[in-house]
């Protein structure tokens, strides 16, 4: 299963980490009482946003496994034509590597691995 992992694009494994980290994040705060959907939106979005998981990521680099480390580099390095005018390009790219990263595990399967690191790289939602 490692192999074929490997052969999907960066670009796929980080659009799909994007929609787990999302996932991770709605169901925390839906866990925490948040009831308002205008509220549980707003609340998501301070999550989501590049600058906020580049910050996410300084909190988990250093449990990854090589392979771990492996994937988010490969998103991280990945060449970019723009980015978000609220964050820099250090973060967007590290925000990208994480996407990948989570995506990589979701589709690995390894929803242990995600929800161990989703409450490192995020310890104020826990």
């Amino acid at each position: 299963m490692e192999n074929s992992l490997n052969t999907y694009s960066t670009a796929a494994l980080a659009y799909l980490g994007d929609c787990v980290i999302e996932m991770c994040v709605r169901e925390r705060l839906v866990k925490e009482g948040y009831s308002s959907s205008s509220r549980l939106n707003k609340s998501a979005l301070d999550y989501v946003r590049a600058p906020k998981q580049a910050e996410a990521m300084k909190n988990i680099i250093d449990l990854l496994t090589d392979e771990e480390n492996a994937v988010f580099h490969r998103g991280r390095n990945m060449g970019h034509s723009s980015t978000p005018k609220s964050a820099t390009v250090a973060e967007y790219r590290a925000a990208t590597g994480m996407e990948a990263l989570f995506g990589y595990l979701h589709l690995a399967g390894r929803k242990d691995r995600i929800s161990e690191l989703f409450a490192a790289a995020y310890p104020q939602i826990n």
